[in-house]
Formats: C-alpha cells, structure tokens, sequence
C-alpha cells in the first residue's frame, strides 16, 4: 500500500502495482469503504481531487459509490498517472477526470467538496509537511471534507518494537526480502518522513480543519477527515 516516490516507477513497474499490493487489499477495501462512508452526505454532483492518486484505486471505489461525482487525480509519477488513466478509462468513467502531473501546488483548481490523500503524507519532508497539508485545505470549499490517510506512528516510543513486528509481517506479504526486512527501521526513520499521530493532527488542524477525527488504523496506517472550517 506504500506509494513510492517518483523516481521509483516506470511504466512496467507502474502497471504491477495494484497486483504486489494485491495482499493487502482487506485493508485498501476497508479505508476506502470507510472513506465512502464519511463522504456520503456530501452534495450529489461533487468535485473531487485524489491527491498521490497512484493507479486510482480511490477513484475508482469513489465513483461507483457516486455516479455522479467528477474527479482531479494528481501524482508527480508520470507512469503512475498513466496507469491511473488506462484504468479509468476502461471502466468508462475518463469524462468524469482530469489528471494534473504534479503536486499540490500544481493544481490550478479550487472550491472542491472534497480532498482526499491516501498514503501520500508520509514520502512529504517534515519541512514541507504543513503546506502539503494547506495546499490541500486551500482547495476545499467552505465546509469543504480532507480526507488523509498516511504511515503514521511514534518511533520513539516504547510501543514501537512491537510494532515494528507487525510491520514486518506487511513487508513479507508484499515480497520483502531478509536484507529489506532489517533495513525496516532505517527507512521508516531516514527514507520517509512518518511523525507521530499528535504531529499529524497538530499540522491538519493548523492547516484549517479545526477537529481532525482519527477513522482508521491499520498498524501504522492511520486515516483523518475533517471540515475545512472557513
């Protein structure tokens, strides 16, 4: 469920990801029903951007739950935003999306009912972490949803060993070789950039949502939605 950062995909390896994750689609099913379900009393016809749209997987679930909704996927992988096209359109549904390669920043549009990023947050730097989360509120209509879901978890906490072992099984589920499984720690500290949930929450609520509402955990997966407040 990782969404890599844009240097790691080509087109071959682009089109073989929703099979890698294929494993672990309990999960991905069970974020974005829940997804769906915070959603749903959002107005008929409403406009929505998929931020790190990857392959479209949210896309997709989101508009066979609402035949009426219209779409903005952006993603800064070329490849990635490909296979996200190939496979909206073979559901029929390209009249309803636009596709944006880039980031945040990068999408011209405003006023959308909702914003949802889905295991995004974590490959933005700490730096960069609050006007990633801005750039997201600032697109949103008044009352406007953000939904986000990223790795999120406390490092340095006493718990975290733990953790770390169920995160494991993840890995090995998706192919991870003994070599990778003991440079988990390292990647999670050094090659994304994951921040405790009380970080997560503090830069959503500085970005405009005044009551970020934790919907989801998965191990170190944890979702938030929230009403843009102005």
């Amino acid at each position: 469920m990782n969404k890599p950062s844009i240097g790691f995909f080509n087109k071959e390896l682009a089109s073989q990801y929703d099979e890698k994750n294929s494993r672990l689609k309990p999960i991905s099913e069970c974020l974005h029903f829940l997804v769906g379900s915070v959603l749903k009393d959002l107005p008929e016809e409403s406009r929505v951007l998929s931020v790190g749209a990857g392959t479209g997987a949210e896309i997709l679930t989101l508009a066979h739950l609402f035949p009426k909704w219209t779409f903005v996927a952006v993603d800064p992988a070329p490849a990635m935003l490909e296979v996200c096209k190939e496979r909206i359109q073979k559901t029929g549904i390209l009249e309803r999306c636009k596709f944006v390669e880039g980031y945040i920043h990068d999408v011209k549009e405003s006023e959308f009912d909702a914003v949802v990023s889905l295991l995004a947050g974590h490959f933005v730097k700490q730096e960069d972490r609050l006007g990633f989360y801005q750039g997201m509120v600032e697109r949103l209509r008044h009352k406007g949803y953000l939904v986000n879901a990223e790795i999120s978890y406390n490092l340095h906490s006493p718990e975290f060993p733990s953790m770390l072992k169920n995160w494991e099984e993840i890995q090995k589920l998706l192919g991870a070789t003994p070599e990778s499984i003991a440079m988990l720690p390292r990647a999670l500290k050094e090659m994304l950039t994951v921040l405790p949930p009380q970080d997560i929450e503090n830069y959503i609520r500085s970005s405009g949502v005044d009551t970020p509402v934790r919907f989801f955990q998965a191990f170190m997966i944890c979702g938030w939605y929230g009403m843009k407040n102005s």
